[in-house]
């Protein structure tokens, strides 16, 4: 059956389905859209006539897409990303500056490595514009798949199957025991893992992926992990190593800047005990170039690494800003 949907498939059904299948409902898609609900349930029978089959299912609660509905929903939101992106690129073209970066930021790297690689570039490139989405990496791989941000920057996971994505590492970001520089365990006499057993944690739980890491490392200290106190708040557990005698077991870049000040320091452990270094950098569509704004961010991130590097802030912090021969990472998917 020949559809010629190309032909035929009209913008306003485009955005129809995809806010209907944004907000689950005619009456909420109806109220985004500023169109009645009448007009709203006529443009998605026209487009079901069009694709030749239904596309969502009513039920007490709103709408539930059919099969034919996921596969044109997806098609939808990629068109209407891309549109998107071209509205984007002419206004670069027009100012002949400037530009739309779209950018995803896993935690750890949001706390630790964009404020001074935004600070870059703003000095640098004032007119660029940034919209900034936080979240875990399954937050983020969808979104960069259907156009909604241009690239990631953070941990490097490898994917359980290809997935058409490009990682490139930058950077690794280990995970460091931490506490405030007037702590006790830097001025006893006894060995840090005998001194560990001394003093209560408080761990972060950022996400359930660094959650299993940080467990593994407790295992390695053979530290035990049920008594810890666990916080989202990076503000929390800063505030309570502050204030307390508490050890925290986190990524370093998650207080990198009270490392660099000196109001924090790690706790030095054996090196057999450090664990893997856990690789970080961008990921990227492979199908898809970058804006040129884009690499603009890029290259602000590669001049703050190597300022951190030259700084020798790598051995304050823990980052490593060099690319060692034998680091495993991630492949290209």
């Amino acid at each position: 059956m020949r559809r010629y949907l190309d032909q035929q498939l009209k913008l306003r059904q485009i955005r129809a389905i995809s806010a209907i299948a944004t907000h689950g409902s005619l009456l909420r898609a109806s109220k985004v859209l500023s169109i009645s609900q009448p007009a709203l349930t006529k443009t998605l029978h026209e487009a079901e006539e069009l694709v030749g089959g239904r596309l969502f299912e009513r039920h007490a609660r709103g709408v539930q897409p059919t099969p034919f509905g996921y596969a044109v929903i997806e098609t939808c939101r990629r068109i209407l990303a891309e549109l998107r992106r071209l509205d984007e690129e002419l206004d670069r073209i027009a100012s002949q500056s400037g530009g739309t970066i779209a950018l995803g930021a896993l935690p750890v790297a949001a706390a630790g490595l964009l404020p001074g690689t935004l600070a870059l570039l703003k000095q640098q490139h004032p007119s660029i514009t940034l919209k900034l989405v936080q979240g875990t990496t399954e937050d983020l791989l969808p979104a960069l798949a259907v156009g909604d941000i241009d690239l990631i920057i953070g941990r490097l996971y490898e994917p359980l199957a290809p997935d058409g994505l490009i990682r490139e590492w930058f950077y690794n970001e280990p995970i460091s025991i931490v506490a405030r520089a007037e702590h006790p365990i830097f001025s006893s006499q006894e060995p840090p893992l005998e001194s560990l057993q001394r003093y209560e944690l408080i761990l972060p739980t950022i996400s359930q992926r660094i959650g299993q890491e940080i467990e593994h490392m407790l295992a390695m200290l053979e530290l035990p992990p049920a008594v810890a106190l666990r916080s989202s708040s990076s503000t929390f557990i800063r505030e309570m190593l502050y204030s307390t005698d508490m050890l925290s077991l986190m990524p370093a870049l998650m207080v990198v800047g009270d490392l660099m000040r000196g109001t924090i320091r790690m706790v030095q452990l054996p090196e057999e005990l450090i664990g893997h270094k856990r690789p970080a950098g961008v990921i990227r569509r492979k199908d898809k170039e970058l804006p040129a704004s884009a690499a603009v961010l890029l290259n602000c991130l590669r001049l703050h690494l190597a300022e951190m590097n030259v700084r020798e802030l790598s051995d304050i912090t823990g980052i490593d800003t060099r690319n060692p021969t034998d680091d495993k990472t991630p492949a290209q998917a």
